[in-house]
């Protein structure tokens, strides 16, 4: 993947890079941000997501809509190829309406692209207790 468009050069910018590729109705490039190892807690109450195909699962329902990521970056942790971050953010449809909105904990770790991804992805917090 190292010919994608957007490549988040620091953790904080992940959201960022999900952001313009949710916009753009591309879904490859959505799942191109997260680690091929990744997990994804939404919704929190669910099983987690894991790898690419749990990542386009957990984005294909938005993707149509072309909506906006409003995420403002609260913390930004780096350990060598690994990072924490945590955020505040919402999913905006073109008319306005929120589809979700949460507090976000996320551990990013560089991919292969030298890039930033998700690893582990909780858009609402840590779930109490893994599925």
């Amino acid at each position: 993947m190292s010919n994608a468009k957007h490549i988040a050069r620091r953790p904080r910018e992940i959201a960022e890079c999900v952001g313009a590729y949710l916009k753009e109705g591309d879904l490859d490039g959505i799942v191109s941000m997260f680690h091929p190892d990744c997990r994804i807690y939404f919704p929190p109450d669910h099983p987690p997501r894991v790898g690419l195909a749990g990542a386009r699962q957990a984005f294909k329902g938005f993707i149509d809509r072309r909506p906006e990521l409003k995420s403002r970056i609260i913390s930004e942790v780096i350990a060598g190829d690994i990072a924490l971050t945590s955020a505040s953010w919402q999913v905006v449809d073109p008319d306005g309406g929120v589809l979700a909105e949460g507090q976000s904990i996320e551990v990013a770790k560089k991919l292969d692209n030298g890039g930033w991804g998700y690893l582990i992805d909780c858009p609402n917090g840590a779930p109490l207790t893994e599925g």
